[in-house]
């Protein structure tokens, strides 16, 4: 009785608390300022998203008087522990790179709006002027439909999917075409390795999907990774490299396994002078780069070549317009991927690559699956945040049925299955068998084409 007593008393106090900051603590001034002057969409959504959201989705957040309460107090702190877990406001509406709110972050926003789920009961019980009104939502979804028309829509979408989460591939990203020309040759040459045996394509195969469709892959001296090799085709759309992000642009990432011991375990310094030695190729190569080898030339041609390949598909050609490039069943398995909310994370033309998300959202994959390994920490090893302990980049379901096995430890090669384990462990509510089935039938409409032919 007297826990009930005292949970009605808090309730009444937050009837009688003043309205919640429009802003929590943290948010950048300049940024709030020059949003205020240069954008009145986002400004009207910035003061919705402050006073109903931000402050469960924040840890910066200013507590109200209440908050001192033990029931109010161990609710609050609950809510911002769920709501931090989700989505941080603070980092997403003001990045510490500059660009556009996120794609997964205008999804993650989008769907609670319209399924009317936040801010929740409980929360409303607890604040009572939190409540979102149909205007407040309009407003935000306002914002969000300008933010994907300006920055995410692929041009040659046909109208009806403009305003989707999912987008067409570009028709190309527009690199320079000798220096693709290195690139490929450079992404076959063993010689960046120690040994001369192992090339870029020996990981990244582009007759297996882009990866070598192996558990882990086999470095120079047989030695192994930790994490499963992704694949390689329309890694130009990707926002960030590796399974924990911590290569920013693809030359970053080429630069990587030539110096990884248990990759090719080389240096730039014995790499150029084998390449030296051969002088055809290293006319062609001064043709393009007069400046000759380093690491920054030629990185930046493996780069140039990896942003050339895009594998548009059957999808594509649906979202431009062609009704009939998708079955019945796969068309069925879209919305029902967009309906399980597969589409939070995996967004955009590459269904994924724009994230990271914590493996194990709703239920802990980790101690199902056992041992755990410092590659599983993700984003953390890159970071040193414990928020960011089991966040990994959301890979792309591009060509996914030729990229086996899945997920970032390779756990699984049966696509079904890996469906199934996302439902069980990514959502709320998990996914019927037989919703799994559809949306592995339209995964399967995800296999694309490169240079004319099938993957």
């Amino acid at each position: 009785m007297k826990r009930a007593a005292l949970v009605v008393i808090v309730l009444l106090l937050a009837g009688l608390a003043l309205p919640i900051s429009n802003l929590v603590v943290g948010l950048p001034p300049n940024s709030i300022s020059k949003a205020k002057v240069e954008d009145p969409a986002f400004n009207k959504a910035l003061h919705v998203l402050g006073t109903k959201c931000v402050n469960c989705h924040t840890s910066e957040y200013t507590l109200p008087f209440y908050a001192k309460f033990p029931v109010a107090k161990q609710m609050i702190e609950a809510d911002i522990r769920l709501g931090t877990r989700h989505l941080n406001y603070v980092e997403a509406l003001f990045p510490a790179e500059s660009g556009p709110v996120s794609e997964p972050v205008l999804v993650k926003t989008e769907q609670v709006l319209r399924e009317n789920s936040m801010p929740p009961m409980r929360y409303v019980a607890l604040h009572w002027d939190g409540a979102m009104s149909r205007a407040e939502r309009e407003a935000v979804l306002a914002w969000i439909k300008a933010v994907r028309t300006k920055h995410y829509v692929t041009p040659g979408v046909a109208p009806q999917f403009a305003d989707e989460p999912v987008q067409p591939l570009p028709e190309s990203l527009n690199p320079d075409a000798a220096k693709v020309a290195l690139g490929d040759k450079l992404f076959h040459d063993k010689r960046l390795s120690k040994d001369n045996s192992l090339a870029c394509a020996g990981c990244h195969g582009l007759d297996k999907g882009g990866t070598d469709q192996q558990q882990f892959s086999e470095g120079v001296g047989k030695q192994f990774g930790g994490v499963n090799a992704p694949t390689v085709f329309n890694s130009g759309l990707q926002f960030k490299m590796f399974w924990d992000g911590r290569a920013a642009t693809l030359e970053e990432q080429a630069d990587g396994p030539v110096n990884n011991p248990i990759e090719m375990a080389s240096n730039w310094d014995e790499a150029i002078p084998k390449l030296q030695q051969d002088a055809e190729f290293t006319q062609a190569f001064n043709a393009v780069y007069p400046q000759g080898y380093s690491k920054e030339t030629i990185t930046e041609a493996i780069a140039m070549f990896e942003r050339s390949l895009l594998t548009p598909g059957r999808f594509d050609q649906f979202l431009r317009g062609d009704a009939k490039a998708l079955t019945d069943e796969e068309q069925q398995g879209y919305q029902r991927f967009k309906s399980a909310n597969c589409v939070s994370c995996h967004v955009g033309p590459l269904l994924g690559g724009r994230s990271f998300e914590i493996m194990g959202l709703y239920k802990d994959y980790f101690q199902d699956r056992g041992k755990t390994d410092k590659p599983d920490f993700g984003r953390f090893n890159v970071t040193a945040k414990e928020e960011d302990r089991f966040k990994l980049k959301v890979p792309t379901l591009r060509n996914i049925a030729r990229t086996f096995p899945y997920f970032h430890d390779g756990s699984t090669s049966d696509l079904l299955q890996a469906v199934k384990t996302m439902g069980k462990y990514q959502t709320e509510d998990g996914i019927s068998d037989g919703d799994a089935a559809l949306i592995a039938k339209f995964l399967q409409s995800l296999t694309g084409t490169y240079n004319g032919k099938a993957l």
